[in-house]
């Protein structure tokens, strides 16, 4: 655990370095700015030195007409591919502001079947707010709406909206409904943390949802040695997710299950490694 949240606050700096850009209220457009982190982090976030990749993925359908979105398709697949939902667990910025959230005592909403389905509105909104609507908007009026980010991101407004409205007075003049609506979904989402872990991950998070289907098969993080365990199920009980199997969609690869295995059958091992299932 100790090593994950420092993983986790050591990648929230790294993606957001430029920490000058927070004090001046602007935005980094360097060279970097073209590449994309794994997590989910706003691009427009005053210290960010890298892209989102649900906003570069919905800017790039707005090109669709005239060429495929092959790069940054490419980088999700290799995000996944290598790493699976391990990046939610360690990589996500917005991961690490839920699991301190959650730190603060309250009475917690536990785990059941109703979770467990709620967690399959994440890809409703992938195809809707990532895919359909960008497209939509484009066909109707010949530009793309990145509308994840627009309506539903709460990074967007943690990290660049907040922070650039407070830096810039030009800003603060012509805010409107949609940033009041925006502080009242973030506002939402801060309060649902601290009563139910993870809402965002587990019911909201498109990203998270693309991750999911390489959770199988992706080469690092969480294994199963099979001729250790026996079935018990105690990790998954364990489990503060929806996850009903390790490395199912709803696992986030984080390894927290591993100290209730009396069996230390979960280990951290590279794909392919011996007696893994």
């Amino acid at each position: 655990m100790v090593k994950r949240r420092i993983i986790q606050f050591a990648s929230a700096l790294l993606y957001n370095i430029n920490l000058v850009g927070f004090a001046r209220g602007t935005i980094y457009t360097g060279r970097t700015k073209g590449l994309c982190v794994p997590g989910l982090n706003c691009h427009s976030c005053p210290g960010a030195i890298a892209a989102c990749p649900l906003g570069s993925f919905q800017t790039a359908l707005g090109d669709i007409r005239t060429k495929l979105p092959l790069y940054i398709m490419g980088i999700l697949v290799l995000f996944g591919v290598l790493l699976g939902r391990a990046i939610c667990a360690f990589l996500c910025p917005f991961g690490l502001v839920q699991d301190l959230l959650n730190k603060i005592p309250s009475p917690k909403l536990r785990k059941s079947k109703v979770t467990r389905w709620l967690s399959l509105s994440k890809y409703a909104i992938l195809i809707i707010f990532v895919i359909f609507l960008p497209l939509y908007f484009m066909w109707i009026n010949g530009i793309s709406e990145p509308a994840f980010c627009k309506y539903l991101c709460p990074m967007g407004t943690l990290q660049a909206g907040i922070p650039l409205v407070l830096a810039n007075e030009s800003l603060r003049a012509i805010t409107g409904v949609l940033f009041q609506w925006r502080l009242i979904w973030l506002g939402i989402i801060i309060i649902a943390s601290v009563f139910v872990f993870r809402p965002f991950c587990r019911f909201l998070c498109p990203l998270g949802a693309i991750y999911s289907l390489f959770n199988k098969y992706a080469l690092f993080g969480i294994k199963v040695n099979e001729e250790h365990c026996t079935g018990c199920h105690a990790c998954t009980r364990s489990c503060k997710l929806d996850a009903q199997k390790i490395n199912d969609r709803e696992c986030i690869r984080c390894g927290d299950c591993r100290p209730a295995c009396k069996h230390k059958a979960i280990v951290y091992r590279k794909k392919g490694s011996k007696n893994e299932k």
